[in-house]
């Protein structure tokens, strides 16, 4: 499916959802939890003969053993757990249909183990493949220094007690050839070594992340028991005409008729939307989107993406002439890519754009810019808009984007994702400081003045990621308070299976970096109270959180930051409708209670003129 069960089913303090999105009338509890596998060992029940195939982002994010924050345990491949004799990671369309032509030719389903994107279980190696010991080529752990060619030779020592009167010793040495990468497989630690080992875990971790760049990944294998379970290189991105023809399928753009009328909420929010792009290479670490779809942009056609919108204005019901989205996972990475197809596929880099963006990425968004201008003047469209999130890292490199943007497509907010304000989070996050915030902040409200709109950012930020103190999050928080922000959603980090972030979570190790017993640390929050704190900084204008953090600001000596006046982050005073069973915002002065959905600033209203007496 395209969405995982069990973050669909509970939140990141593992609390029952009371709703899902994705079903009629959005009906919690209709999937089981880990849905795959339990759909998997009734379909064996059944048809054990029949083959059995997986993918979808629950399987993706599950190919090798990984940490499941559900269980606070390390799992094993899903591979193993279901018994599939294949497994598709990605959105795998090309894999799909060579498999469905070789099985149609009577190919045994055993026999099929050299597509890419695809992972299955063997037994030992196959004749011909030369096997890396991952722990050779990122050593893990306090073990010996090995050089820095995983294949460069070692000096001989010379012997003790060697006659070094003699004449001099001619030594013969072999030259290693360097092994076919096509035919080179990486041997990751085992299941049991990284379920007891977390600096392994860690290490394996990178080894996997460095390892998928469609150009010049290896394929990797781990042993699970005495099986191992084999992932192929990841797939070859799609060309635009291969996604054109994808999206332009004829689909029937309804909900399943099965449904009836019941509302659909997952249909409803992109029944309008049309998807233009697919990959990011952002890199950021909390994110599962490199690990599912890769860091290579794939881009549809403008002529595509146009006939899409005509579709969506001739045929689905219920059409105003609004277009909600043209996005992806991104809103900005159309056809954005290296400059350099030979550098692309040879690069190894987590990152295009952290710590700062590549010398080789194109940053034009000519391309997209002329693709918003077209769609908008197509007759019967009213309005686009984007909705997707904005990289303003990179939007910023492009100011004439920013003003089509700003003056045509954003409906009086637009979203971004600075994800914090302090370094020390934001470097375990991979993301930029705040000065590009500030230089897209200016230029966002510039083009917002020349356009003659009060229009808003939307930050969103991200509270109890690795590697945050209590002291980043007030420091959070106090910027959002200078800058009158009041947030009424927050997101908490929820460790999602493959992440990087959430090795860092499970290990308290960094496998953004060379992993070892004495290599840098990372704290992460993982204690409910410490939790709720973080929460409640990010809200601090609210007042049932000021018992809790007027407590934590004597603790971590800012009891200097509790008082009445603008300096102060909460009062020392309680509101009496903060009591159970009232509510909180009742009875507060109007300056406490201007609580803004989101994290828009509140409005200054103009004061109101008054009516002539002699006319009322």
């Amino acid at each position: 499916g395209n969405m995982d069960s069990m973050v669909n089913h509970y939140t990141s303090d593992r609390k029952r959802r009371s709703d899902d999105a994705y079903t009629p009338d959005a009906k919690s509890g209709k999937r089981p939890d880990r849905a795959v596998s339990v759909y998997c060992k009734k379909l064996r029940e059944h048809w054990a003969d029949v083959p059995l195939v997986i993918g979808g982002i629950e399987a993706s994010l599950r190919r090798i053993a990984h940490y499941d924050y559900w269980s606070e345990d390390v799992h094993r491949s899903i591979v193993c757990e279901t018994e599939a004799d294949l497994l598709f990671f990605g959105n795998a369309e090309r894999g799909i249909v060579e498999l469905a032509h070789r099985l149609a030719r009577g190919e045994a389903i055993h026999d099929i183990q050299d597509i890419r994107g695809s992972g299955f279980l063997r037994e030992g190696v196959a004749e011909g493949w030369t096997v890396l010991d991952s722990t050779k080529l990122d050593t893990p752990g306090s073990l010996a220094k090995r050089p820095v060619n995983p294949y460069a030779m070692e000096t001989e020592r010379p012997c003790v007690g060697e006659n070094t009167g003699a004449g001099k010793v001619v030594r013969m040495h072999v030259r290693r050839m360097t092994p076919d990468r096509d035919r080179t497989v990486i041997r990751l630690p085992s299941f049991e070594q990284v379920k007891s080992n977390k600096a392994l875990y860690a290490h394996a971790s990178r080894v996997f992340h460095l390892e998928t760049n469609p150009g010049n990944a290896r394929a990797l294998v781990q042993q699970h028991g005495k099986r191992n379970v084999w992932l192929n290189p990841p797939p070859v991105p799609l060309e635009a005409g291969e996604l054109d023809k994808l999206y332009e399928l004829p689909y029937t753009r309804q909900p399943h008729p099965s449904y009836g009328n019941a509302k659909n909420p997952a249909w409803e929010m992109i029944r309008f939307s049309v998807n233009i792009m697919r990959g990011c290479f952002g890199g950021c670490t909390f994110c599962s989107i490199t690990e599912h779809e890769g860091r290579i942009i794939q881009s549809r056609s403008e002529e595509s993406i146009v006939r899409e919108v005509e579709t969506i204005r001739d045929t689905v019901p219920g059409f105003t002439g609004n277009i909600s989205d043209l996005g992806g996972p991104t809103a900005n990475m159309y056809r954005l890519k290296c400059k350099d197809p030979k550098i692309e596929s040879s690069c190894r880099r987590l990152s295009c754009v952290y710590p700062g963006i590549c010398s080789n990425l194109n940053t034009s968004h000519a391309d997209l810019t002329k693709l918003y201008r077209r769609v908008r003047n197509i007759s019967g469209i009213k309005r686009v808009f984007i909705a997707s999130g904005l990289r303003y890292d990179i939007a910023v490199e492009d100011p004439e984007y920013v003003k089509e943007l700003v003056t045509h497509h954003v409906g009086g907010y637009l979203k971004i994702a600075p994800e914090h304000t302090e370094s020390g989070p934001l470097s375990k996050m991979m993301k930029p400081g705040m000065g590009t915030y500030e230089r897209f902040r200016a230029l966002f409200e510039k083009c917002s003045k020349e356009a003659g709109k009060e229009q808003y950012l939307i930050p969103y930020f991200i509270s109890a990621h690795p590697g945050t103190t209590d002291e980043d999050m007030l420091q959070l928080a106090l910027w959002l308070k200078r800058h009158n922000f009041r947030l009424d959603q927050v997101q908490a980090f929820l460790p999602t299976p493959l992440a990087i972030a959430s090795a860092m979570y499970h290990t308290g190790k960094n496998p953004l970096r060379k992993v070892t017993k004495t290599s840098e640390d990372v704290a992460s929050v993982k204690t409910p109270q410490q939790r709720r704190l973080h929460k409640a900084l990010l809200r601090y204008h609210d007042p049932s959180n000021w018992p809790l953090l007027r407590e934590a600001l004597k603790a971590m000596g800012k009891a200097h930051l509790i008082g009445n006046g603008e300096k102060h982050l909460v009062p020392t005073w309680q509101p009496k409708s903060t009591q159970r069973g009232r509510n909180p915002k009742r009875g507060l002065p109007k300056a406490m209670n201007q609580t803004k959905s989101f994290a828009r600033p509140a409005r200054k209203h103009k004061p109101q003129k008054r009516k002539n007496p002699a006319r009322v």
